[in-house]
């Protein structure tokens, strides 16, 4: 794929560009790693884009009343409580993971727009901004952010007891529970977990245009998802992991880099991603039934 962008535009190997697409992964990274806990329970959560709208909405109201840091907080806090929400229908419910955060992503995206009155809020505070569309060490600053965030992720995942109960659940979550393990709480955390990071994504992609946007992030599930699932996560639980996540991560971010350069459409590049989703889920179809 690298090989064939360089040939396909002679603007992909520019520095500018590749720090742009640095730049233009982390939301998407971030997002990915807190989707990718959710689905490795077997579960799905499509509410990121919202989280993401609510979030850079409610940083740019609250830095005004409160400041700058009580400001961030807060509203990570905020993307934790609407993750928590869908992981209390899912857990104490019993509602469908997909029916569950379908009407969480309803509920914050409202919540956005009735916040904002539905019209962007300009961010009061040159020091974020300057934060997301600064430099350092010759790397985008929200970069920093997400290999943070993946070095936490990938110790969760790989060395946590967390983090295989997590794979667990996903791999029998019948066995898991008969083993004495609280299946409920953990599939309650992932999906916090899941609003945190989709909350630090709608945080850090407020940044870089210096508004809260009731709008943003509109269908960005798909790319989160898509992400995941190019990254070898199973959609039935079980099986994924930091590493592959970012590599999926870079590989979307990498395609919607090469479809712009060419000026391919949005709309063409709705149909490549749902074309990558399928084939994707189609290859760990075929992987699985070769494991069995």
């Amino acid at each position: 794929m690298l090989v064939v962008a360089g040939f396909l535009s002679d603007k992909f190997y520019s520095g500018d560009n590749l720090t742009n697409v640095l730049r233009q992964s982390v939301p998407l990274g971030l997002a990915a790693l807190g989707l990718l806990f959710v689905i490795l329970t077997g579960g799905i959560d499509l509410s990121v884009g919202s989280i993401m709208a609510l979030i850079s909405v409610a940083v740019a109201i609250f830095i005004p009343e409160i400041g700058l840091w009580p400001a961030v907080f807060a509203s990570l806090f905020v993307g934790a409580i609407i993750g928590a929400g869908s992981g209390l229908l899912v857990t104490m419910f019993n509602i469908a993971p997909f029916i569950a955060t379908l009407a969480m992503m309803t509920i914050a995206r409202g919540l956005s727009l009735i916040a904002a009155k539905g019209q962007p809020i300009f961010i009061d505070d040159m020091a974020l901004v300057d934060f997301g569309t600064g430099y350092l060490f010759g790397l985008p600053k929200p970069v920093y952010i997400l290999i943070i965030f993946a070095v936490a992720a990938h110790f969760i995942y790989k060395y946590t007891t967390f983090g295989r109960l997590v794979i667990s659940i996903g791999s029998n979550e019948t066995a898991t529970r008969f083993a004495g393990i609280r299946v409920g709480w953990y599939k309650f955390a992932v999906y916090a977990l899941s609003g945190f990071a989709a909350g630090m994504a709608g945080l850090l992609a407020s940044t870089r245009t210096g508004v809260g946007s009731p709008v943003l992030a509109v269908g960005f599930e798909l790319d989160v998802i898509a992400a995941v699932v190019v990254g070898g996560a199973s959609l039935a639980g079980g099986r994924g992991n930091v590493v592959n996540t970012i590599i999926g991560v870079l590989i979307l971010s990498i395609i919607s880099n090469l479809m712009n350069l060419m000026n391919i459409s949005g709309y063409n590049q709705q149909v490549v991603k749902g074309v990558i989703i399928i084939v994707a889920v189609m290859l760990e179809s075929i992987k699985s039934r070769k494991r069995a």
